[in-house]
């Protein structure tokens, strides 16, 4: 009998991206089907090779994750809001639903991108309903600036990039590169 492409993946087995046996051959019995906008929920590449897997459909792991970032999302403004401000209109960049933060730009400037909490672009949004203009982006970016704990510490400082930039000791290599005398030619009759 004739069966799919994930059916024949099941069939076949095999190791996935991440590391373990396939899903499908081990506990996965029935294949729901995977749309490309659980990927942008996701916030993820679109990128058919990354999304697709042994069986060259899109991962059934993308659906695993998507019930809870739609949870989340529905806190955040929506991704096409505008904020109006006296140094004009921002539109949102990015989103971080993780961190919670939305990264907004001018019109005018699109390549300065400035932080904001979710809470602090529903206050704008609330404030725009009521017709009221805020100053500008950077007063609420500005109490977002703190800098993240160093989680990372560097105990054999073997970490820095510029390590082999340093000049060599030129002092050290004329000591070891000592000139050999030439072999005195052996008197083969002696």
């Amino acid at each position: 009998r004739q069966i799919g492409y994930r059916q024949e993946a099941q069939r076949l087995g095999g190791i996935g991206s991440c590391g373990r046996e396939l899903c499908c051959s081990t506990w996965l019995t029935d294949f729901r089907s995977v749309s490309t906008s659980a990927a942008r929920y996701q916030q993820l590449s679109l990128n058919p090779q990354k999304l697709a897997g042994q069986c060259g459909k899109l991962k059934c792991c993308l659906n695993y994750e998507l019930d809870m970032y739609l949870d989340v999302l529905k806190d955040f403004p929506a991704q096409d809001s505008k904020l109006f401000t006296e140094k004009g209109m921002a539109f949102c960049q990015k989103t971080d639903i993780f961190k919670g933060l939305l990264w907004f730009s001018y019109k005018e400037d699109p390549a300065n991108w400035h932080t904001l909490t979710k809470e602090q672009v529903h206050e704008i949004l609330l404030k725009n309903k009521q017709k009221e203009k805020v100053a500008s982006l950077e007063m609420y970016a500005a109490n977002n600036l703190e800098e993240e704990p160093t989680l990372f510490e560097n105990t054999v400082g073997q970490d820095s990039l510029t390590r082999f930039d340093r000049p060599k000791n030129n002092n050290r290599r004329k000591k070891n590169k000592k000139r050999r005398k030439p072999l005195k030619p052996s008197n083969k009759n002696a």
